[in-house]
This record gives structure tokens, sequence and C-alpha cells, in this order.
């Protein structure tokens, strides 16, 4: 039986420098890194924040580019629920919940995975939802030449549930849309009501 092994890449020299970060930070906030339960905790976190800014080194649009194919259909295709995870630039605490993302195809469609592969590359950098929300509308618009994009992200803001504000059921939703889904409501309504929802549809 095939043993199952995660493997994550990240760049050597840059772990080891946010090791040292870390290290200092801990002990800058009173804890004692060299006791039993923080000795990897600074190796630990610079790996992670490795893998959670690693959409910084992606291409979206190649991602796109990988998998594009010549197909006639023009209805509407749909990925929802796609997990975002991502880190407020604002206070570095995460923010996560789901993008919902469509295009209508002028003669190009593209591998369905590649979608969700654009949302990591966006959302695994320093973010504000605004900003992520257009940037995956206009990255499959630009690169596949759409009738029309549109995007809605729901998520939960760590930085208003763990501390300033503190609400904990508060969510956050942005919405971004191009061609057909601006000009025609029809089309609108459909993608919301199949991505949010019918209550949120109706709005």
């Amino acid at each position: 039986m095939a043993i199952y092994e995660r493997k994550e890449t990240w760049d050597e020299q840059a772990v080891e420098e946010l090791r040292g970060n870390y290290h200092a930070i801990l002990t800058r906030i009173g804890e004692d890194p060299t006791r039993e339960g923080l000795l990897k905790t600074p190796e630990r976190a610079a790996k992670a924040m490795a893998v959670l800014t690693s959409g910084n080194g992606m291409d979206p649009e190649g991602i796109l580019r990988s998998a594009l194919f010549t197909e006639p259909s023009d209805e509407m295709v749909l990925v929802r629920d796609i997990e975002v995870y991502s880190l407020c630039e604002h206070h570095m605490l995460p923010f996560f919940g789901k993008a919902h993302v469509a295009y209508i195809p002028d003669g190009k469609i593209v591998g369905l995975s590649k979608i969700p592969r654009v949302v990591d590359a966006y959302s695994r950098r320093l973010q504000v939802q605004e900003r992520l929300t257009e940037q995956i509308r206009d990255c499959i618009q630009s690169t596949l030449g759409a009738k029309g994009v549109a995007v809605v992200i729901e998520a939960r803001h760590l930085c208003m549930q763990m501390r300033g504000v503190e609400k904990q059921n508060a969510v956050t939703t942005t919405s971004a849309f191009t061609g057909l889904f601006l000009s025609d409501p029809k089309t609108r309504k459909e993608f919301m009501q199949l991505a949010v929802g019918s209550t949120y549809g109706r709005h």
C-alpha cells in the first residue's frame, strides 16, 4: 500500500529568516522560545507563512492558459462553494469562506479545476476581500475573453471576530461582474440564485 506523503515547497533562505523573526516575536511577547512546546514553533510558523503567501509566486493567467479549450458553448459555467483562506493585509489575521465563480464562454472554456486554483493563487497572499474578488474576475475575463464573469465571496474575518468590534457572526459579502452579468438582469439573477440562494438573488 502506498503511503501518502504531503509535499510542500518553500524558499529555505526566506523560511530561515522568518524563523528568526518568529523567535524574536516569541521573546518580545514574554514567551520562552526554549521551552518544549515552543522549540519548533518559529520554524513551523515560518513554513506556514510561506505556504499562506505562496500565491505571490503564482501566475493565475498562466494557470488558466494551461487548460484552455475551444468550445462553442455559451451557457453559464458555475463553480460554487470554493473554499477561500487568506490573510487580511491590515492585521495579518485570517479571513475565510467561500467563493462562487461563473463565466459565460465566448468560444473558449477552461478546465474546471483551474478556477479554484486561480482563487488560491490570489487568496494565498496578503489581501483585502474587495480586491481579491476583483482580481479573480479580471483574470478570468482577460484570459478567456468571456461574455461575462461573476464572482461572489462570502467570508468571515478574524480581525472582526477576535479583536476590534468582536462580532462573531458577521459575514462579509463582496461581488464583481462583467459583461452579461452586468447588462442582463436575468443572467445576474440566475447566477445569484444558483450561487448563493434565491433569497439573496431577489435583491
